[in-house]
């Protein structure tokens, strides 16, 4: 029987560190016109943003298709940093550099902050949701817990002893959480295929409709108002899931496919057809499980 939730996991956590987390990578936006220029070039309202809070955005190529969505933090008054789980910040630092132009702002990778997975906060560190929490100097905490577990993505310096080691079994773990939450992770292969109501990151409160004009922006306006969004996000559960797998319906009338899935292969996300979507699905004659996604990754709340 599939399990309904990824909620219990066993990890190689060393004492009194914290594992690194694969592929995580940081870019840094600073000068007196950053937030002007992330305003007009990401797909959530960076004006809203408080000193310290964070929501999740990302960036949208003309036909208002996801390059790369991230978690972007206002570290500073004129400064931000974009919290990159998949896309390296030094493959899109010079994406995003063709269109400073004359702005008063300067990217950076950041390399002396790494990422780092807390899966089991102490008790007493429970966070508001969307501020982060510490310096710079000492290392930021965000609360990235849902409704119903708690955990938080650490910003260390890069010197730090509590710096662990990558841990394959974290990796898995805290992406399986992603999941389960509806947050997409989407490889190379998977980047420019999907709109912001494809992946459903209005879950997320992920993308504006009222901030103004972005690239991409009027795709994702006239799809919500004409209500042309005929495909989302579901979770899918089962054993040896494989990404750009085929789900069928009890037919076999294929439904939708895989877009993300964790290394041990049972969890993962698919975009499928809305008006189609069930509790079941086969994959290769195989029964996985569609379970509800689980609440409260998005930010703010």
């Amino acid at each position: 029987m599939l399990s309904p939730d990824p909620m219990s996991f066993k990890t190689n956590r060393q004492p009194d560190a914290f594992p690194r987390l694969s592929g995580y990578s940081l870019l840094g936006f600073s000068g007196p016109e950053a937030g002007a220029f992330l305003q007009a070039q990401t797909m959530n309202d960076v004006r809203a943003l408080a000193l310290k809070q964070w929501h999740w955005n990302g960036w949208l190529n003309p036909k208002g298709r996801v390059i790369a969505l991230f978690a972007l933090l206002r570290f500073d008054e004129d400064e931000y940093l974009a919290v990159l789980p998949d896309f390296p910040a030094g493959e899109l630092l010079p994406m995003f550099q063709r269109f400073v132009f004359r702005s008063k702002v300067r990217l950076q990778v950041i390399t002396d902050l790494v990422a780092c997975a807390d899966l089991e906060p102490l008790p007493g560190t429970d966070l508001t949701r969307d501020q982060a929490q510490g310096t710079r100097e000492s290392g930021l905490r965000l609360d990235f817990g849902g409704s119903e577990l708690r955990r938080h993505l650490l910003l260390l310096p890069d010197s730090s002893a509590s710096v662990g080691q990558p841990d394959p079994a974290s990796d898995c773990a805290w992406m399986a959480l992603d999941l389960a939450h509806g947050l997409p992770r989407l490889v190379e292969s998977q980047r420019e295929s999907w709109t912001p109501q494809m992946l459903s990151l209005e879950r997320l409160h992920a993308f504006s409709l009222k901030k103004g004009c972005y690239p991409g922006q009027e795709i994702v306006a006239r799809t919500h108002y004409l209500g042309q969004a005929r495909r989302g996000l579901c979770r899918v559960l089962g054993h040896g899931l494989e990404l750009g797998a085929t789900l069928g319906d009890g037919q076999s009338s294929p439904v939708g496919s895989i877009v993300c899935v964790t290394a041990d292969a049972e969890s993962a996300l698919a975009v499928v057809q809305l008006d189609r979507r069930e509790a079941t699905a086969v994959i290769d004659g195989q029964m996985v499980a569609l379970p509800d996604f689980l609440d409260g990754l998005e930010r703010p709340l």
